[in-house]
Formats: structure tokens, sequence, C-alpha cells
């Protein structure tokens, strides 16, 4: 092959990825919206708002569905029960812009495929993240179906934070890599980059298990909790994972110590993830390359305490909520970015 095939050749791969990055790209970003959206409609009690799926009562909006909404209402004795009209409209627009993100991710499997040569990548990333996709739509099918079972929700909430990740990863793979000038130090971010994700990931966890609990003011002042700095906790109850929402394994109601060691272990895990991530961020940002990714990390951090705290002192705020859980999946990113980059490093050491 001559060097005008050669340049041909280079320049497909690089129309090709173009072209799919700004379709990731623009993914990763609805991707983040969605899950913001979707913490509206859970801290808004709005997750029943239409109680079938994938319609609401059958039809495709709820305008449609408005005379089955009014005899919810009724029977349920006002709109301060889980059917409203605004309730379902939050619902059915959340699977309205799943439904679209659904369709890029499709999109994006077909394109791998259709345009694999030129790519010079294995359309098998694009399928696994198809494949998450169409999971985290069944977890939203039995969010409903199974009403709100704690499991199941936390379960929704870690699939979407996945996709976000997935795509995040995708994304990145259709970018040239940084030019360093020593990728050595980089290459030993890989590590640490590691611990921070691991970490961030089961903050995450245990932030979705808080909410879909309904445990956030378990705990209503700081530092302490309960006036003390270990109240009365039900561990074994907080934590069994098969259950109905507001229900002990045995069906019997669930205790309060119960919502107090689910809100404590999640403080627990704040001061852990500070530690560990703190000094992964300190250790990015004095590493030649990666000092922005580091200055981001170390700054995200502490945004995410004080959306924390904030909670707790203002009585959870619905704003400050939502920002709570889009500030935990921009900090997931960022260890995602620094873990790939670390990567990239390590291949070229």
């Amino acid at each position: 092959m001559g060097i005008e095939s050669f340049t041909d050749a280079a320049e497909r791969t690089r129309r090709a990825r173009s072209v799919l990055s700004r379709v990731l790209g623009f993914a990763v970003v609805l991707t983040l919206c969605l899950i913001m959206l979707g913490a509206w409609v859970r801290l808004t009690d709005a997750g029943l708002g239409c109680p079938d799926w994938p319609g609401c009562y059958g039809h495709l909006t709820p305008t449609r569905a408005s005379q089955h909404i009014a005899q919810a209402v009724q029977d349920q004795g006002g709109e301060h029960g889980p059917v409203s009209m605004g309730k379902a409209w939050r619902e059915m627009i959340h699977r309205y812009i799943a439904t679209f993100l659904g369709a890029i991710i499709l999109g994006v499997a077909v394109y791998s495929v259709w345009r694999r040569a030129a790519l010079r990548q294995s359309p098998a990333f694009a399928f696994l993240l198809l494949g998450v996709v169409i999971l985290q739509g069944l977890f939203g099918k039995w969010t409903v179906t199974l009403l709100l079972k704690p499991a199941i929700v936390t379960g929704h909430l870690i699939g979407g934070m996945l996709t976000f990740s997935l795509l995040l990863w995708f994304w990145l793979r259709q970018q040239s890599p940084p030019a360093w000038v020593d990728p050595e130090p980089v290459a030993a971010l890989r590590w640490p980059a590691r611990i921070a994700l691991a970490l961030v990931a089961c903050q995450i966890f245990l932030g979705g298990w808080v909410s879909t609990n309904y445990a956030a003011l378990a705990c209503t002042d700081l530092p302490t909790c309960q006036g003390a700095w270990w109240p009365t906790v039900n561990f074994p109850d907080g934590f069994h994972f098969v259950r109905e929402l507001g229900r002990t394994g045995e069906g019997d109601f669930l205790p309060m110590p119960a919502l107090t060691a689910i809100h404590l272990t999640h403080r627990i895990g704040a001061v852990l993830v500070a530690l560990g991530v703190g000094w992964v961020g300190w250790r990015t940002l004095r590493t030649p390359g990666t000092a922005p990714l580091g200055a981001a990390l170390l700054a995200m951090l502490a945004v995410q305490w004080a959306l924390g705290l904030s909670n707790v002192w203002f009585s959870l705020p619905l704003p400050v909520a939502v920002a709570h859980n889009g500030g935990a999946a921009v900090l997931l990113g960022l260890t995602v970015v620094l873990h790939f980059r670390a990567r990239q490093a390590s291949l070229r050491v």
C-alpha cells in the first residue's frame, strides 16, 4: 500500500471517529441530564406517577390518560399521593428521554458495525453498552411494576451511572492520546485511579441506598447523628436487600435505627472517599501532564462534600439533592477519565 493509500485510510478513520465522537459526546451529556432528571423524579415521589409501563395507563401521554389519573387522585384522597398529573408528566418525560438515549446507543452499535473497518475498532464495546442499556430499561420497568423496591431502584441508579461511565469511556477511545513528554509518571497513576474509581462507585451505591430508602434525614445534625457520635443502629434490617420499601425482610415496618444505619454508613463512606480520592487528586495534581485533571478531582470532591452537608443542614432542598446526584456522576466521570489516561500511558511505557 502506497503513502497516498495510507493517508486516505487515516483520513477515513479520522472522519469515522469524529462522527462517532460527536454522537457519543452528546450521549454522555444527555445521560448526565437523565441521571439528574431521574433523581428529580425520585425525590418528588413521582416514580409511580404512571403505575404501568411503558405507557401511562396504557396511553402514550398523561394527557390521554387524564381520566384514569383523575380517578386515581380521587381514590387516593388528593394529589399528595403517588399519582397526579404533574407526577405522571415527570415520569413520562424521564421515559421519553431514556428511550431517545436508547435509540442513540442502538444507532452507535449499528454504526460501529457498518464502519468497523474505518474505525479500526471492534464493535464489541458498542454491543456491551447496548446490553447494559437494555438491562437498564428492564430495571426501569421493574422499578414501576415492583412498586419501588429499594434494591431495584438502587440497581436502576447504578445502571444509569454505569451507562454514563461506559459512554464516557467509549468517547475517550475516539480521542487522540495526549502527547506526554514522559508517560511513565502518568502510568504510575493507574492503581491510584482504580482505588479512586472503586471508592466513588461504592459511595454512589451507598448514596443510592440512602435515597431509595428515604434515609437522607435520618440524621439531621452535624457532625453528630441524633446528638451522638454513634447512635442506635440496626445494620441487618437496614442492609437487607430483598424487601419491600419501608419494610424489613420479615414484612414489619422498617425501624428508625435501620434508617440511621444506612445514613451513618454513607457518612462514613464520605470520609473514606474524601481521604482516598483526595490523596489520588493530590497525586494527579502533582503529576506532569495531569494537573488540570487533578485540580478538577479535588474541586469536585469539595463541591460534593458541600452539597452533602447542605442536604443535612437545610433538610434536603430539592435543587441541592438533585445537584448532589449530578455531582456524584461528574466525580465518577473524572475518575473514569483518570483511569483511562493512566491506562493509555501504561501502554506507551
